[in-house]
Protein backbone atom coordinates (compact mmCIF):
# COMPACT_ATOMS: atom_id res chain seq x y z
CA UNK A 1 0.00 0.00 0.00
CA UNK A 2 1.15 3.65 -0.92
CA UNK A 3 2.28 5.23 2.13
CA UNK A 4 0.84 9.03 1.76
CA UNK A 5 2.36 12.35 3.74
CA UNK A 6 0.46 14.16 5.57
CA UNK A 7 -0.28 17.67 3.26
CA UNK A 8 1.11 20.65 4.98
CA UNK A 9 4.35 18.88 5.18
CA UNK A 10 4.71 18.01 1.51
CA UNK A 11 3.44 21.90 0.49
CA UNK A 12 6.44 22.76 3.09
CA UNK A 13 8.90 21.00 1.55
CA UNK A 14 8.08 21.68 -2.21
CA UNK A 15 7.37 25.59 -0.71
CA UNK A 16 11.25 25.42 0.68
CA UNK A 17 12.47 24.01 -2.56
CA UNK A 18 11.33 26.48 -5.12
CA UNK A 19 27.24 39.58 11.44
CA UNK A 20 48.46 56.58 26.80
CA UNK A 21 51.20 55.45 28.89
CA UNK A 22 53.19 52.73 28.63
CA UNK A 23 54.64 50.54 31.10
CA UNK A 24 57.22 47.98 31.05
CA UNK A 25 55.85 44.66 32.08
CA UNK A 26 57.66 42.26 34.76
CA UNK A 27 59.59 39.38 33.34
CA UNK A 28 57.50 36.91 34.11
CA UNK A 29 54.58 38.48 31.92
CA UNK A 30 57.06 38.78 29.18
CA UNK A 31 58.29 35.04 29.38
CA UNK A 32 54.43 33.48 29.39
CA UNK A 33 53.19 35.98 26.72
CA UNK A 34 55.65 34.83 25.19
CA UNK A 35 55.38 31.21 25.25
CA UNK A 36 52.18 31.66 25.15
CA UNK A 37 52.71 33.19 21.37
CA UNK A 38 54.73 30.11 20.78
CA UNK A 39 51.40 27.83 21.38
CA UNK A 40 49.15 29.71 19.44
CA UNK A 41 51.48 29.75 16.42
CA UNK A 42 52.05 26.40 16.45
CA UNK A 43 48.82 25.30 16.61
CA UNK A 44 47.67 27.99 14.04
CA UNK A 45 50.89 27.47 11.73
CA UNK A 46 49.54 25.26 8.06
CA UNK A 47 52.53 22.71 6.84
CA UNK A 48 55.91 24.40 5.98
CA UNK A 49 56.99 24.23 2.86
CA UNK A 50 59.34 22.36 3.46
CA UNK A 51 57.51 19.71 3.73
CA UNK A 52 56.62 16.42 1.66
CA UNK A 53 53.03 15.88 -0.39
CA UNK A 54 51.55 12.45 -0.25
CA UNK A 55 49.23 13.27 -3.01
CA UNK A 56 50.65 12.04 -6.61
CA UNK A 57 49.96 15.14 -8.37
CA UNK A 58 52.72 17.17 -10.35
CA UNK A 59 52.53 21.04 -9.42
CA UNK A 60 53.69 22.12 -12.67
CA UNK A 61 50.05 20.54 -14.07
CA UNK A 62 48.11 23.14 -12.05
CA UNK A 63 49.89 26.20 -14.06
CA UNK A 64 46.74 27.66 -15.72
CA UNK A 65 44.39 24.91 -14.90
CA UNK A 66 41.18 26.48 -14.38
CA UNK A 67 38.32 24.95 -12.68
CA UNK A 68 34.52 26.50 -11.91
CA UNK A 69 32.70 27.63 -8.91
CA UNK A 70 29.28 27.50 -8.06
CA UNK A 71 28.07 29.93 -5.08
CA UNK A 72 24.51 30.23 -3.40
CA UNK A 73 24.39 33.97 -2.75
CA UNK A 74 24.04 37.06 -4.36
CA UNK A 75 24.45 40.68 -3.00
CA UNK A 76 27.33 41.35 -0.25
CA UNK A 77 28.44 37.98 -0.14
CA UNK A 78 28.55 37.17 -3.79
CA UNK A 79 30.41 40.44 -4.16
CA UNK A 80 33.30 39.89 -1.69
CA UNK A 81 33.58 36.16 -2.86
CA UNK A 82 34.58 37.47 -6.29
CA UNK A 83 36.81 39.58 -5.03
CA UNK A 84 38.18 36.49 -3.09
CA UNK A 85 38.33 35.19 -6.79
CA UNK A 86 40.27 37.90 -8.40
CA UNK A 87 43.13 38.58 -5.04
CA UNK A 88 43.30 34.40 -5.34
CA UNK A 89 44.07 34.14 -9.60
CA UNK A 90 46.55 37.13 -9.59
CA UNK A 91 48.06 35.94 -6.33
CA UNK A 92 48.17 32.41 -6.45
CA UNK A 93 51.90 30.17 -6.77
CA UNK A 94 50.66 28.04 -8.72
CA UNK A 95 49.17 29.68 -11.79
CA UNK A 96 45.63 27.96 -10.75
CA UNK A 97 42.35 30.67 -12.42
CA UNK A 98 39.04 30.54 -10.46
CA UNK A 99 35.69 30.75 -12.44
CA UNK A 100 32.58 31.93 -10.52
CA UNK A 101 29.05 31.57 -10.94
CA UNK A 102 25.99 32.66 -8.95
CA UNK A 103 23.01 30.05 -8.59
CA UNK A 104 20.95 32.71 -6.43
CA UNK A 105 20.32 30.71 -3.70
CA UNK A 106 20.96 26.84 -2.11
CA UNK A 107 17.74 25.46 -3.66
CA UNK A 108 18.64 26.53 -6.85
CA UNK A 109 22.35 25.43 -6.70
CA UNK A 110 21.19 22.21 -5.28
CA UNK A 111 18.98 21.50 -8.11
CA UNK A 112 21.46 23.03 -10.78
CA UNK A 113 24.34 20.96 -9.50
CA UNK A 114 22.20 17.55 -9.43
CA UNK A 115 21.06 17.57 -12.84
CA UNK A 116 24.56 18.80 -13.98
CA UNK A 117 26.55 15.40 -12.71
CA UNK A 118 26.27 13.91 -15.60
CA UNK A 119 27.42 16.36 -17.78
CA UNK A 120 30.79 18.13 -18.65
CA UNK A 121 29.24 21.55 -17.27
CA UNK A 122 29.12 20.85 -13.57
CA UNK A 123 31.28 22.32 -11.48
CA UNK A 124 34.76 21.57 -9.76
CA UNK A 125 33.57 23.56 -6.46
CA UNK A 126 30.29 24.09 -4.85
CA UNK A 127 29.54 25.92 -1.88
CA UNK A 128 26.28 23.97 -0.60
CA UNK A 129 24.36 22.46 2.57
CA UNK A 130 26.22 19.86 4.62
CA UNK A 131 23.01 18.02 3.76
CA UNK A 132 23.48 18.49 0.24
CA UNK A 133 27.40 17.18 0.28
CA UNK A 134 26.19 13.78 2.28
CA UNK A 135 23.95 13.42 -0.38
CA UNK A 136 26.34 13.85 -3.37
CA UNK A 137 29.14 11.53 -1.51
CA UNK A 138 26.86 8.69 -0.61
CA UNK A 139 25.80 8.95 -4.31
CA UNK A 140 29.72 8.92 -4.55
CA UNK A 141 29.93 11.96 -6.92
CA UNK A 142 31.94 14.29 -4.85
CA UNK A 143 35.59 13.87 -3.47
CA UNK A 144 36.65 12.58 0.36
CA UNK A 145 38.93 15.24 1.60
CA UNK A 146 40.41 13.96 4.19
CA UNK A 147 43.82 12.75 1.95
CA UNK A 148 43.91 16.99 1.06
CA UNK A 149 43.33 18.15 4.94
CA UNK A 150 46.15 16.02 6.53
CA UNK A 151 48.51 16.32 3.41
CA UNK A 152 51.80 17.40 4.61
CA UNK A 153 52.56 19.97 2.18
CA UNK A 154 48.92 20.70 1.56
CA UNK A 155 46.75 20.16 4.69
CA UNK A 156 45.12 22.63 7.23
CA UNK A 157 45.85 22.67 11.11
CA UNK A 158 42.40 21.35 12.16
CA UNK A 159 42.97 22.08 16.11
CA UNK A 160 42.76 25.59 15.30
CA UNK A 161 38.72 24.65 13.78
CA UNK A 162 36.75 24.06 16.91
CA UNK A 163 34.51 20.52 17.22
CA UNK A 164 31.04 21.99 16.12
CA UNK A 165 32.93 23.90 12.57
CA UNK A 166 34.98 21.14 11.61
CA UNK A 167 33.17 17.70 12.20
CA UNK A 168 29.80 18.49 10.69
CA UNK A 169 31.39 17.46 7.32
CA UNK A 170 32.10 13.87 8.08
CA UNK A 171 30.37 10.78 7.37
CA UNK A 172 32.31 8.15 9.18
CA UNK A 173 35.53 8.85 8.28
CA UNK A 174 35.69 10.39 5.43
CA UNK A 175 35.81 14.20 5.38
CA UNK A 176 32.77 15.36 2.60
CA UNK A 177 33.39 18.75 3.10
CA UNK A 178 34.83 21.78 4.33
CA UNK A 179 33.30 24.30 6.27
CA UNK A 180 32.96 27.67 4.39
CA UNK A 181 30.15 29.61 6.88
CA UNK A 182 29.24 28.56 10.33
CA UNK A 183 25.88 30.82 12.53
CA UNK A 184 23.29 29.17 14.62
CA UNK A 185 19.94 30.41 16.32
CA UNK A 186 20.78 31.78 19.89
CA UNK A 187 18.37 33.13 22.53
CA UNK A 188 18.51 36.96 22.62
CA UNK A 189 17.18 38.95 26.06
CA UNK A 190 16.74 41.93 27.48
CA UNK A 191 18.54 41.86 30.67
CA UNK A 192 17.79 46.17 31.27
CA UNK A 193 13.86 44.95 31.36
CA UNK A 194 14.38 41.95 33.25
CA UNK A 195 16.00 44.07 36.00
CA UNK A 196 13.19 46.00 36.37
CA UNK A 197 11.26 43.00 36.63
CA UNK A 198 13.43 42.42 39.88
CA UNK A 199 15.33 39.72 37.79
CA UNK A 200 18.98 39.76 37.98
CA UNK A 201 20.70 36.37 36.12
CA UNK A 202 20.38 35.21 32.57
CA UNK A 203 18.47 32.21 32.77
CA UNK A 204 19.93 28.98 33.46
CA UNK A 205 17.53 26.45 33.17
CA UNK A 206 13.56 25.73 31.03
CA UNK A 207 12.45 26.52 34.52
CA UNK A 208 14.16 29.78 35.00
CA UNK A 209 13.25 30.72 31.24
CA UNK A 210 9.41 30.05 32.05
CA UNK A 211 9.58 32.17 35.37
CA UNK A 212 11.51 34.88 33.49
CA UNK A 213 9.07 35.05 30.35
CA UNK A 214 5.81 34.54 32.86
CA UNK A 215 6.95 37.52 34.42
CA UNK A 216 7.14 39.48 31.53
CA UNK A 217 4.17 38.60 30.35
CA UNK A 218 2.23 39.31 33.63
CA UNK A 219 3.95 42.86 33.39
CA UNK A 220 1.88 43.33 29.94
CA UNK A 221 -1.28 43.63 31.88
CA UNK A 222 -0.59 45.76 34.08
CA UNK A 223 -0.61 49.09 31.94
CA UNK A 224 -3.58 50.73 30.24
CA UNK A 225 -3.02 48.68 27.21
CA UNK A 226 -5.15 46.10 26.36
CA UNK A 227 -3.55 45.44 23.06
CA UNK A 228 -0.11 44.18 24.55
CA UNK A 229 -1.82 41.83 27.08
CA UNK A 230 -1.13 38.69 24.75
CA UNK A 231 2.90 39.64 24.43
CA UNK A 232 5.56 39.80 27.45
CA UNK A 233 7.51 36.55 27.10
CA UNK A 234 9.19 34.55 24.68
CA UNK A 235 7.98 35.49 21.16
CA UNK A 236 8.07 31.90 19.46
CA UNK A 237 9.10 31.40 15.87
CA UNK A 238 9.33 27.74 13.76
CA UNK A 239 12.47 28.32 12.35
CA UNK A 240 13.65 24.32 12.00
CA UNK A 241 17.44 25.06 13.63
CA UNK A 242 15.29 26.69 16.77
CA UNK A 243 12.80 23.60 16.85
CA UNK A 244 15.97 21.45 16.70
CA UNK A 245 17.86 23.46 19.50
CA UNK A 246 15.02 22.82 21.94
CA UNK A 247 14.84 19.42 21.51
CA UNK A 248 18.64 19.25 21.80
CA UNK A 249 18.05 21.23 24.98
CA UNK A 250 16.02 18.39 26.63
CA UNK A 251 18.85 16.06 25.67
CA UNK A 252 16.86 14.94 22.89
CA UNK A 253 17.13 14.80 19.59
CA UNK A 254 16.42 13.39 16.06
CA UNK A 255 18.61 10.68 15.51
CA UNK A 256 18.84 7.15 16.25
CA UNK A 257 21.76 5.17 14.73
CA UNK A 258 21.33 5.86 11.22
CA UNK A 259 17.67 6.76 11.24
CA UNK A 260 15.43 9.15 12.38
CA UNK A 261 13.77 9.27 15.77
CA UNK A 262 11.63 11.80 17.43
CA UNK A 263 9.36 9.86 19.59
CA UNK A 264 11.50 9.80 22.80
CA UNK A 265 10.56 10.69 25.94
CA UNK A 266 13.38 13.81 25.97
CA UNK A 267 11.26 15.47 23.13
CA UNK A 268 8.19 14.74 24.42
CA UNK A 269 8.90 16.90 27.64
CA UNK A 270 10.83 20.05 25.34
CA UNK A 271 7.15 20.14 22.99
CA UNK A 272 5.38 19.47 26.22
CA UNK A 273 7.14 22.53 27.71
CA UNK A 274 7.12 24.47 24.96
CA UNK A 275 3.52 24.07 24.66
CA UNK A 276 2.52 24.71 28.02
CA UNK A 277 4.57 28.36 27.87
CA UNK A 278 1.89 29.06 25.16
CA UNK A 279 -0.73 27.86 27.57
CA UNK A 280 0.14 30.11 30.17
CA UNK A 281 0.40 32.65 28.00
CA UNK A 282 4.19 33.35 28.65
CA UNK A 283 4.93 32.59 24.92
CA UNK A 284 3.27 34.04 21.64
CA UNK A 285 3.19 34.15 18.58
CA UNK A 286 2.52 36.20 15.42
CA UNK A 287 4.47 39.33 15.79
CA UNK A 288 4.66 40.96 12.65
CA UNK A 289 8.48 41.95 13.01
CA UNK A 290 10.26 39.99 15.68
CA UNK A 291 12.95 41.96 16.16
CA UNK A 292 11.00 45.41 16.70
CA UNK A 293 8.90 43.44 19.10
CA UNK A 294 12.05 42.60 20.78
CA UNK A 295 13.41 46.19 20.48
CA UNK A 296 9.91 48.13 21.95
CA UNK A 297 9.71 45.67 24.91
CA UNK A 298 7.04 43.27 23.87
CA UNK A 299 9.05 40.26 24.37
CA UNK A 300 11.78 39.41 26.50
CA UNK A 301 13.23 37.03 24.64
CA UNK A 302 13.21 36.30 21.04
CA UNK A 303 15.65 33.96 19.05
CA UNK A 304 17.98 34.99 15.91
CA UNK A 305 20.81 34.06 14.00
CA UNK A 306 24.20 35.41 14.29
CA UNK A 307 23.22 37.30 10.91
CA UNK A 308 20.20 39.02 12.82
CA UNK A 309 22.46 40.72 15.44
CA UNK A 310 23.46 43.99 13.29
CA UNK A 311 19.75 44.26 12.68
CA UNK A 312 18.49 43.96 16.51
CA UNK A 313 21.33 46.74 16.90
CA UNK A 314 19.67 49.08 14.60
CA UNK A 315 15.99 48.20 15.61
CA UNK A 316 17.14 49.47 19.15
CA UNK A 317 18.83 52.31 17.71
CA UNK A 318 15.79 52.96 15.98
CA UNK A 319 13.22 53.15 18.70
CA UNK A 320 15.37 54.97 20.83
CA UNK A 321 15.70 51.87 23.21
CA UNK A 322 18.93 52.28 25.35
CA UNK A 323 18.59 48.71 27.38
CA UNK A 324 21.30 46.50 26.94
CA UNK A 325 20.44 43.00 25.30
CA UNK A 326 22.25 40.09 25.57
CA UNK A 327 23.23 36.51 23.66
CA UNK A 328 22.07 33.33 25.38
CA UNK A 329 22.45 29.47 24.64
CA UNK A 330 19.11 27.53 25.06
CA UNK A 331 19.07 27.08 28.66
CA UNK A 332 19.34 23.62 30.44
CA UNK A 333 21.21 22.39 33.72
CA UNK A 334 24.34 21.66 31.59
CA UNK A 335 25.40 25.38 30.79
CA UNK A 336 23.22 25.56 28.01
CA UNK A 337 23.35 25.00 24.05
CA UNK A 338 23.44 25.65 20.31
CA UNK A 339 23.15 23.93 17.23
CA UNK A 340 25.96 25.36 14.62
CA UNK A 341 24.64 25.08 11.12
CA UNK A 342 25.87 26.64 8.04
CA UNK A 343 27.37 26.03 4.02
CA UNK A 344 30.08 23.86 3.36
CA UNK A 345 32.70 23.20 0.75
CA UNK A 346 32.05 20.52 -1.69
CA UNK A 347 34.86 19.29 -3.97
CA UNK A 348 33.04 17.18 -7.06
CA UNK A 349 35.03 14.50 -8.31
CA UNK A 350 37.03 15.28 -11.15
CA UNK A 351 40.69 14.62 -12.17
CA UNK A 352 43.25 14.77 -9.49
CA UNK A 353 44.48 18.08 -10.37
CA UNK A 354 41.85 19.70 -10.75
CA UNK A 355 40.68 18.13 -7.22
CA UNK A 356 43.68 19.76 -5.62
CA UNK A 357 43.23 23.17 -7.76
CA UNK A 358 39.75 22.92 -5.41
CA UNK A 359 41.67 22.33 -2.50
CA UNK A 360 44.02 24.92 -2.88
CA UNK A 361 41.29 27.35 -3.73
CA UNK A 362 39.98 26.38 0.02
CA UNK A 363 42.20 26.05 1.83
CA UNK A 364 43.45 29.84 1.03
CA UNK A 365 39.61 31.08 1.62
CA UNK A 366 40.24 28.71 5.23
CA UNK A 367 42.90 31.52 5.95
CA UNK A 368 42.80 33.91 8.60
CA UNK A 369 42.91 36.80 6.56
CA UNK A 370 39.78 36.21 4.57
CA UNK A 371 38.00 34.13 7.67
CA UNK A 372 38.35 37.59 9.10
CA UNK A 373 36.87 39.59 5.91
CA UNK A 374 33.76 36.96 6.06
CA UNK A 375 32.77 37.67 9.66
CA UNK A 376 32.87 41.22 8.88
CA UNK A 377 30.76 41.14 6.04
CA UNK A 378 28.61 38.06 7.21
CA UNK A 379 28.96 38.40 10.94
CA UNK A 380 28.81 34.72 11.36
CA UNK A 381 31.42 32.89 13.23
CA UNK A 382 35.08 32.92 12.41
CA UNK A 383 35.82 29.28 11.19
CA UNK A 384 39.36 29.54 12.85
CA UNK A 385 40.27 30.53 16.79
CA UNK A 386 43.41 32.38 15.54
CA UNK A 387 41.06 34.74 13.07
CA UNK A 388 39.76 36.39 16.50
CA UNK A 389 43.40 38.10 16.72
CA UNK A 390 42.64 39.94 13.60
CA UNK A 391 38.92 40.85 14.62
CA UNK A 392 39.37 43.34 17.87
CA UNK A 393 37.98 46.36 16.36
CA UNK A 394 35.02 44.08 14.94
CA UNK A 395 34.45 43.19 18.57
CA UNK A 396 34.86 46.24 20.36
CA UNK A 397 31.37 47.49 17.78
CA UNK A 398 29.75 43.89 18.17
CA UNK A 399 29.78 43.14 21.31
CA UNK A 400 26.64 40.71 21.14
CA UNK A 401 28.27 39.02 18.32
CA UNK A 402 31.39 38.75 20.31
CA UNK A 403 28.85 36.78 23.08
CA UNK A 404 27.84 34.42 20.27
CA UNK A 405 31.08 33.58 19.27
CA UNK A 406 31.81 32.57 22.96
CA UNK A 407 29.28 30.20 23.48
CA UNK A 408 30.99 27.93 20.47
CA UNK A 409 32.43 25.02 22.75
CA UNK A 410 28.67 24.53 23.66
CA UNK A 411 27.77 24.26 19.78
CA UNK A 412 26.21 20.35 18.70
CA UNK A 413 26.04 19.27 14.68
CA UNK A 414 23.13 19.30 12.88
CA UNK A 415 22.39 15.22 11.63
CA UNK A 416 24.30 14.28 8.92
CA UNK A 417 22.40 12.59 6.61
CA UNK A 418 21.55 14.26 2.93
CA UNK A 419 17.76 13.33 3.91
CA UNK A 420 18.29 16.61 6.40
CA UNK A 421 17.37 18.39 3.58
CA UNK A 422 13.77 17.72 3.63
CA UNK A 423 13.55 16.37 7.44
CA UNK A 424 14.05 19.68 8.73
CA UNK A 425 11.48 21.48 6.60
CA UNK A 426 9.18 18.88 7.82
CA UNK A 427 10.38 19.57 11.80
CA UNK A 428 9.66 23.77 11.43
CA UNK A 429 6.25 23.23 9.64
CA UNK A 430 5.22 20.63 12.02
CA UNK A 431 6.26 23.10 15.01
CA UNK A 432 4.30 25.61 13.31
CA UNK A 433 0.94 23.50 12.31
CA UNK A 434 0.96 22.16 16.79
CA UNK A 435 0.74 26.28 17.45
CA UNK A 436 -1.56 27.19 13.90
CA UNK A 437 -4.33 24.33 15.43
CA UNK A 438 -3.20 24.66 19.27
CA UNK A 439 -2.20 21.12 19.90
CA UNK A 440 -2.38 20.62 23.86
CA UNK A 441 0.26 19.97 25.84
CA UNK A 442 -0.71 16.57 26.53
CA UNK A 443 -1.30 15.46 22.87
CA UNK A 444 2.66 16.69 21.30
CA UNK A 445 3.53 12.88 21.40
CA UNK A 446 0.82 12.40 18.29
CA UNK A 447 2.78 15.13 16.66
CA UNK A 448 6.08 13.43 17.18
CA UNK A 449 5.22 10.45 16.21
CA UNK A 450 3.39 12.01 13.02
CA UNK A 451 7.08 13.64 12.33
CA UNK A 452 8.90 10.58 13.01
CA UNK A 453 6.79 8.35 10.23
CA UNK A 454 7.51 10.91 7.93
CA UNK A 455 11.07 11.42 8.94
CA UNK A 456 11.47 7.89 8.37
CA UNK A 457 10.07 8.16 4.71
CA UNK A 458 11.89 10.81 3.40
CA UNK A 459 15.04 9.22 4.64
CA UNK A 460 14.27 6.17 2.48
Amino acid sequence: MKKTIPLFIIASILLSACGSGETTPAAGVVESTAAAQETESAQTAEPTPEAATRLEVNEEALNGLEITVWTPWYGVEQSLFETFVREFNESNEWGIRVAAQSQINFSNLYEATTASLPTEGKPDLVIALPEHAQEWFSEGVSSDLTEYADDPLYGIAAEDIPYAVWNQDLAGNARVAMPAQRTAQVMLWNKTWAEDLNIRNAPESPGDFRTQSCRAHDSMKKDEFAENDSMGGWLVDAEPMMVYSWLMTFNGGVMEGNDYRFLTPENIDAFKYLRELAESNCSWQNASDPIQSFAKREALFITASLGDLPDVSRAFAGAENRDEWVVLPFPNDDGGMIAVYGSSYVVLNSTDEEDLAAWLFVRWLLENEQDARWVEATHNFPLRDSTLSLLGDYELTHAQWRQAVDLLPLGELQPQLGSWRTVKVMLGDGFDHMYRVNVSSGQVAAILAQMESTAKELNK
